[in-house]
């Protein structure tokens, strides 16, 4: 399908702004998937399309953070390659079955998520003691990966609070590890849907110049101001996800209320 250079720059700019969320806090599909909706994009070519300028967000987001010593990547590299070969299965096996059944669950797990850290504050202020091996925080990649080629929403902010419960990092080199596994898990997903057939490469790369853009910046961003600002928008982030997630007409818990 054609898409308009007007329509392009918009959706450019939306990138922009869903990369800089994105490197703080995740969800930044939240802006980029309704856009390319909204411009016609069939949803299989939308979440395609979305997963190429988010790889190339997150691999920006990913080298800042790197700069800055946040992100260890010898000892990331097992969950890394997990979190890309669960995506890869995740994608897979969407095309199979349908993912409505967790329209019910993830809304649960993220108010839980933005409950955690609204009531405990300093939560990953400092580094823990690791609460598991590196070998068994690979099957946690490579579960969270397979739920981000499979579903996706909140994907960010689950490795987030894995990384800080399960291995002890500081929040700040949580995001930062976040970025590299979720930077493996969208090559994974992308990987499949590319040789589906289902990306549109040039709409894709040029939205992947705002991602980029925005993730550096807020990468900056959250390195400099640190919890401060990580902390809030995994709030904002999650209950956003959550909502909107209730508002699709097919969650099962939306049919709760309105009966």
């Amino acid at each position: 399908m054609d898409v308009s250079a007007q329509t392009i720059a918009i959706l450019t700019g939306v990138a922009a702004i869903a990369g800089f969320i994105d490197a703080i806090a995740g969800g930044g599909g939240l802006l980029t998937l309704p856009a390319l909706l909204a411009a016609g994009l069939p949803p299989v070519t939308a979440v395609a399309t979305s997963k190429l300028q988010s790889s190339c967000g997150a691999s920006v987001a990913t080298f800042a953070y790197a700069r800055r010593g946040l992100v260890d990547f010898r000892r990331l590299a097992m969950p890394a390659v997990a979190a890309a070969v669960g995506a890869a299965l995740g994608g897979l096996v969407l095309q199979h079955l349908d993912p409505t059944f967790l329209k019910a669950l993830v809304p649960i797990l993220l108010i839980g998520i933005a409950v955690y850290f609204l009531l405990a504050p300093r939560l990953g202020d400092e580094e823990r003691p690791q609460r598991i091996s590196i070998a068994a925080y690979t099957a946690v990649a490579f579960g969270l990966g397979f739920y981000d080629g499979f579903f996706g929403p909140g994907a960010g902010a689950f490795l987030v609070v894995s990384l800080v419960l399960l291995l002890g990092l500081h929040l700040v080199s949580a995001t930062g590890a976040t970025k590299f596994l979720n930077l493996a898990s969208n090559l994974g997903a992308l990987a499949i849907m590319a040789f589906s057939g289902h990306v549109m490469w040039a709409l894709g790369f040029a939205m992947a110049v705002g991602g980029m853009i925005g993730g550096q910046l807020g990468a900056m961003t959250a390195i400099k101001v640190g919890p401060r600002i990580i902390r809030p928008l995994l709030v904002v982030v999650s209950i956003s996800m959550t909502i909107k997630l209730l508002l699709q007409p097919d969650n099962p818990l939306a049919h709760l209320w309105r009966h």
